[in-house]
């Protein structure tokens, strides 16, 4: 018969233990393999970017460069519409015949991946990825690179993962700290890479998964001084702390921005409806989007590729109005188009492009028409740009900390805080998902939007259990126990803790006992118990109680002693459990209480 000492290493071995996101041996394991995935994270970043140099060169220039060229600086003519066409037909048949997950933006499918994969991603996508988002900027792509390789990233670290002997849950903490170093070895950003992991990955704050993620973000942010120098991404002249007034016009351009980020969202969408309708099979929709990108490429050459320069150009305040809207409206039709029609391609620098852009035009209206706001346009342009993503993508603190990483302005923390925060508001009250999860949730994926702490952790047993429990004797017999059970009558419960004389847990005993056939009525109810009692502790949490009852299949636990481990104090049932949560629930939806 199983007796209540045997029982402590069962009890104690089944749950993480109280803070279910706390620090252990784990967590050191998979920090060192993250910082793995961050160190190869960089070179794989230099090479793609290396290829798409290449590629625009040859594409664009006839000659070989690895260098990160223009592909507006060309002598091609007319000749330039075809070039983006013959890119996205490569891309097209990558797609089909390789892996149709290269399509897209990159984010969204690493979030599909973690909702509903596990976190699994095909090899194919760690070298298909990166290849076909090459071919399709070189060629003329009005994409920025981080969004493939953001994506090649964390295809990188769910591969470590499927490779090694890890859970899903740590799967995804490699598949996001994958992601998160590639972005850092695109921008020099680690902590907005950590950041966009938390609010775009994860879908959790907790120290388990956050370290990992720091520590390839670091490593990737090391390696990438080594190999590619210290510098902002975005360089621009120094500017000054804002005034009041200043700061007040920022939450002004962060509703206008928000409102551009919530239009841009749905034009994108609408675009990649008009696209679903089209009698043509997927493969070719990338080659007929190409054709605007060539028909605008020749217009305004300055949207073809990745366009990093036109960010630091209208950063820098060298572009005129008539300017920086030629090439914010031409670069959002180009790049919407592109993305909308599937090829290969990422959202965050065209985002950048556009809502810098628009900030800077504001940011001039604002000084013309009110002088003593001293609102540098300049200004105006670093807020439009961190805004614009923040309303799109509604990751808000990505957005104000990228801007700061990658333009080395300090200056501009609280501007930059008011604006996405307006831009963020916005665009939760006007658009119900945003640019990275409506692709998704229209395939009925839900994304998590909002995190807090597990109410079960904070939970004590002892506040929720019956701490008056009903027991019974270890000795007691089935015939003597029967009858006790026709007095209860409906009072009965559906199962009961066995105790020795000194009150410790034997077992936990049910009426499904009872009705076993040819069952001796002289039988003591100890010779019943058949497995050693799941027990937890009355101090311990219902997170922990609730992790004992799914993984032994029990529906009940008996509460002991916090200091014996052993001697019976009380009973946790589902019912229990579930009394805890409508308690929240009600305490949630309660005004004034």
């Amino acid at each position: 018969m199983p007796v209540a000492p045997s029982l402590e290493p069962l009890a104690r071995g089944a749950h993480i233990g109280g803070d279910p996101g706390g620090v252990g041996s784990r967590t050191l394991y998979l920090l060192a393999l993250a910082a793995l995935v961050g160190a190869a994270a960089v070179p794989v970043a230099k090479a793609l970017l290396l290829l798409i140099g290449l590629i625009t060169h040859l594409s664009f220039q006839g000659r070989w460069d690895w260098t990160l060229g223009t592909p507006g600086h060309n002598h091609l003519g007319a000749w330039v519409i075809a070039v983006p066409v013959i890119g996205s037909v490569i891309v097209g048949l990558m797609a089909r015949y390789g892996s149709p997950a290269i399509r897209g933006h990159g984010i969204p499918e690493a979030m599909e991946q973690i909702l509903l994969n596990r976190s699994r991603i095909s090899a194919r996508v760690l070298w298909l990825k990166p290849l076909s988002a090459a071919i399709s900027i070189g060629t003329g792509g009005p994409f920025g690179a981080e969004g493939p390789i953001i994506a090649t990233g964390g295809a990188l670290g769910s591969l470590f993962g499927q490779w090694l002997h890890i859970t899903p849950d740590e799967r995804k903490t490699l598949l996001a700290a994958g992601a998160a170093a590639g972005m850092t070895a695109v921008f020099g950003t680690p902590v907005s890479a950590v950041l966009l992991a938390v609010e775009l990955l994860l879908f959790e704050f907790r120290p388990a998964s956050l370290l990992p993620v720091i520590g390839a973000c670091s490593t990737a942010a090391a390696l990438r001084v080594v190999m590619l120098g210290n510098h902002p991404f975005f360089a621009m002249p120094q500017l000054a702390w804002p005034q009041p007034g200043a700061l007040l016009a920022s939450v002004l351009l962060g509703v206008l921005v928000g409102l551009a980020a919530v239009a841009v969202t749905r034009a994108l969408y609408a675009v990649e409806d008009g696209f679903d309708r089209l009698p043509v099979h997927w493969m070719w929709w990338p080659a007929l989007g190409a054709l605007a990108v060539g028909l605008i490429g020749w217009w305004q050459p300055r949207t073809l590729g990745v366009g990093y320069e036109n960010i630091t150009d209208a950063l820098s305040g060298t572009l005129g109005v008539g300017a920086l809207l030629l090439l914010g409206g031409a670069k959002l039709v180009s790049w919407s188009i592109a993305l909308g029609s599937g090829t290969s391609g990422g959202t965050l620098a065209p985002l950048m492009t556009v809502g810098a852009c628009l900030g800077a035009v504001l940011g001039y209206g604002v000084a013309a028409a009110f002088p003593g706001l001293g609102l540098d346009p300049r200004m105006a342009a670093l807020i439009g740009m961190a805004a614009m993503f923040a309303g799109a993508s509604r990751a808000l603190f990505t957005s104000v900390v990228f801007a700061l990483e990658a333009t080395w302005q300090t200056s501009g923390l609280l501007a930059l805080m008011i604006g996405c925060a307006s831009a963020y508001m916005v665009s939760g009250l006007l658009m119900r998902e945003t640019i990275m999860t409506e692709k998704i949730a229209r395939r009925g994926v839900r994304v998590p939007s909002a995190y807090q702490a597990d109410p079960f952790a904070q939970a004590r047993v002892a506040d929720h259990a019956s701490m008056q429990p009903v027991s019974l004797p270890a000795s007691q017999t089935v015939d003597e126990l029967r009858r006790w059970l026709q007095q209860q009558g409906s009072a009965a419960h559906q199962g009961y803790a066995l105790v020795d004389e000194a009150g410790q847990v034997v077992g936990v005993l049910t009426r499904r006992d009872l009705a076993r056939p040819g069952l001796d009525p002289q039988t003591p109810l100890a010779s019943l118990v058949t497995r050693v009692a799941v027990v937890v502790r009355a101090g311990e949490s219902l997170h922990d109680a609730l992790n004992l009852m799914t993984l032994h299949g029990v529906g009940r636990l008996p509460v002991v002693d916090d200091a014996d481990g052993v001697t019976l104090r009380g009973m946790l049932t589902r019912s229990d459990v579930l009394g805890a949560w409508r308690q929240r629930a009600l305490h949630a939806t309660r005004l004034g209480h």
